[in-house]
This record gives structure tokens, C-alpha cells and sequence, in this order.
């Protein structure tokens, strides 16, 4: 059947239609995750690496197999690079254990007060409620340390398989083209070429920005918190960073990190209100100046899909779903942008005109005379 039988058809064949194949993508996505998910991570790896890999064969003289391995092998130093300042940096809070007992003890009271004086529930009922509470998470904690260990092996496979997969696509990235191309009729090769560099460019611009972006947080509210006295500035920095990735969810999870660390290991609780509006004003920095002015805005995608997006990533693939949300509904907008039957719906995933921040516009006009 093609396209004019299809709108032919009546309308409730149609939707019947539409929410079948729905359904069935959806649900071939959630159970191929362990395949689909690696593989997605590693072809933005391999869309980011690939001007390294293609320098080391065009002016290194290497063969394809060695500039790709040193590519992938370059990429794995920078992550554990930042993991090992990571860790290094939790090795000290865990140090602090102590510390955090007696704040949590002490604000365990405050809060048992402040129930019993609002709800006249006394301190013996909630306590009873508490220990009931950590009998039964003590009785469950052999099952709760089996799937910690199963969790743990299941990040490292999926670590191991995103870069062998990383690897292979740079090895092999003309044959998976020429793929790609042949699988199209003759009269659309053009436009697959044109969707599949664009991807390529603009996916690739997407994460350089998206690192300088992490980075610039990073650096900004760990200096910040410096200032203020925060115990544990660099650690707190580089989870924002790290979790500003995440659209709007991200950020306010690092808010809660921060807040809740600075509490019990800060003597003036007034450090934690300064914590709390330090991030608040970055997250709304980065949204209105930093985001529009690094980023860029080839693909812009309105802040309702946006949430959406990673919402249902995490409902479908969970953390790494939300991860990968963003850059797949880009993808999206791209080959709707360009096919004329899917025009619509690359409307609804954009913003309502194209347009940065005044004072990110400015910044970057004035970029471009000392760029020439």
C-alpha cells in the first residue's frame, strides 16, 4: 500500500494503524535495550571522535584500525581522568562519615520536635515507626547488595560494549554509509546524504558544546563554593557539571546533592541558603546566556518535548535514557525537517522561533569579527 491508498483510508483505520506501529516500536525498544542502548551511545562517540580518527589516518599516515583504536583509547584517558578526580574527591567525603551521623542524628531530633508539635505524635510512636522501618530494609539487604552487584557488573559490560562498538564504527563508518545510501531509491540518495551529514555535524556540535558547557559549570560553581567556604567545592562542582547534562532535572538533583552535603559538613547552616541560590542562579545563567551561546542553536527543541523527552527516556531505558533523550529527538527534528510527509511533526519538536537570548545574540555577533 503506498502513501494515497494509506490517506484513503478512514480515520479510524488510520489511528488504529499509527498507535500499532507506536506500540510495537516502543515495545521492541524496551526489550532490546541491552543492545540498543550501547549502540546509540556508541555512535555519538564515534560521531565525536571521528575528526580525531580521520586527523590520525590523513596526517599520522596510520592505518584505519590503529587511528580508531587510538581514538577510542584517547577517549577512555579523559574518562578515567575525570573518574579518578572523582573518586579521589570521595575518598575524602567518606572520611567525613562521622560528621554526617551526628548532622543527620541532629536533624533526625529537629524533625521528631516539630512532628510532635504539630501532630501531637510522640517521640516513642515515631521511633518505633523508624526502627520497624530499618528491620525490615536490614532484613532485605542481602537482596538490596545482590542487585547493587549485579547493577555494578552491568554498568561495566555496558562500559566494555560501548567502546568495542565505539571502535567498530569508526573502523567501519564508509561501509555503514554506503549502507545506509543503498538502502534508499536513487531519487532520495541526495536527501539521506544531506540528513546523515547534517546529523553528523550538528550531533557533533551538540556534544563539544554540551562539554563546554559541563565544564564551565563546573568551574564556576566550584570557585564559587570556594569562596563561600564549602567543604568538598570540587567534588560539588563536578557533580553539577556532570548532572547539568540532564536538562532541568539534572540540575536541581545536584542542588539536593550539594545542599544535603553542605549540611552536615558546614557549621554555618546559612552556607546551605547560599548553596541553594548559587545553583538557582547558574541553572537560569546557563538556560538564558551560557546554553543559547555554546551550544548553539542549530537544532532547538521546545522546553515542553524537552521534558517530555526525558521523562519518557527514563521511563524507557531509565538513567541512560534520559541521557540519550536530547540528542535522539534531535535526531528526529533533523530527517523530519527534510522529509516533506514528516514536516509537521519537526514543527512541534522546534521552538516557536528560532531566537537566542539578546545578550547571548550579542556575545556572539561580536565573536565573529575577532574570529576573521
Amino acid at each position: 500500500m503506498d502513501i494515497k491508498q494509506f490517506k484513503g483510508l478512514p480515520f479510524y483505520l488510520k489511528l488504529a494503524a499509527v498507535l500499532f506501529s507506536l506500540i510495537s516500536l516502543v515495545y521492541i525498544v524496551i526489550i532490546a535495550k541491552e543492545i540498543l542502548s550501547p549502540l546509540i551511545f556508541s555512535c555519538l562517540f564515534s560521531i565525536l571522535l571521528l575528526p580525531v580518527a580521520a586527523f590520525l589516518e590523513s596526517r599520522l599516515r596510520l592505518p584505519r584500525s590503529a587511528a580508531s583504536m587510538l581514538a577510542v583509547i584517547s577517549m577512555l584517558a579523559c574518562i578515567g581522568g575525570l573518574l579518578y578526580i572523582i573518586g579521589s574527591q570521595i575518598s575524602g567525603l567518606a572520611s567525613d562519615w562521622p560528621q554526617f551521623q551526628d548532622q543527620l542524628h541532629k536533624t533526625q531530633d529537629g524533625i521528631m520536635d516539630w512532628i510532635r508539635s504539630s501532630f501531637h505524635v510522640t517521640k516513642h510512636k515515631q521511633m518505633t515507626f523508624v526502627a520497624n522501618t530499618t528491620n525490615k530494609v536490614v532484613a532485605s539487604g542481602s537482596a538490596v547488595v545482590g542487585a547493587t552487584l549485579l547493577s555494578l557488573s552491568g554498568i561495566l559490560l555496558f562500559l566494555v560494549f560501548t567502546f568495542i562498538y565505539t571502535f567498530f564504527f569508526l573502523l567501519y563508518r564508509k561501509l555503514i554509509m554506503r549502507f545506509l545510501e543503498s538502502v534508499f531509491e536513487e531519487d532520495n540518495k541526495t536527501v539521506v546524504h544531506d540528513i546523515i551529514e547534517n546529523v553528523q555535524q550538528i550531533i557533533r556540535k551538540y556534544i563539544i558544546g554540551l562539554l563546554i558547557e559541563m565544564a564551565i559549570i563546573a568551574v564556576v560553581v566550584s570557585v564559587t563554593f570556594m569562596l563561600l567556604g564549602v567543604k568538598y567545592a570540587i567534588l560539588l562542582g563536578l557533580i553539577t557539571g556532570l548532572f547539568n547534562i540532564i536538562p532541568y532535572i539534572g540540575i536541581f538533583t545536584a542542588l539536593i546533592v550539594s545542599s544535603a552535603v553542605t549540611l552536615a559538613t558546614s557549621p554555618d547552616q546559612a552556607t546551605v541558603i547560599y548553596v541553594m541560590v548559587t545553583l538557582v542562579i547558574t541553572h537560569l545563567l546557563d538556560s538564558n546566556i551560557l546554553l543559547p551561546l555554546v551550544v548553539g542553536s542549530k537544532v532547538r527543541i521546545n522546553a515542553l518535548i524537552t521534558v517530555l523527552g526525558v521523562i519518557i527516556g527514563e521511563m524507557v531505558w531509565g538513567i541512560p535514557g534520559m541521557f540519550l533523550s536530547i540528542p535522539v529527538i534531535a535526531v528526529l527534528k533533523i530527517i523530519f525537517d527534510r522529509v516533506d510527509s514528516l514536516k509537521s511533526w519537526g514543527i512541534i519538536l522546534g521552538d516557536e522561533e528560532p531566537k537566542q537570548n539578546r545578550l547571548a545574540k550579542k556575545l556572539s555577533v561580536k565573536k565573529k569579527p575577532a574570529a576573521a
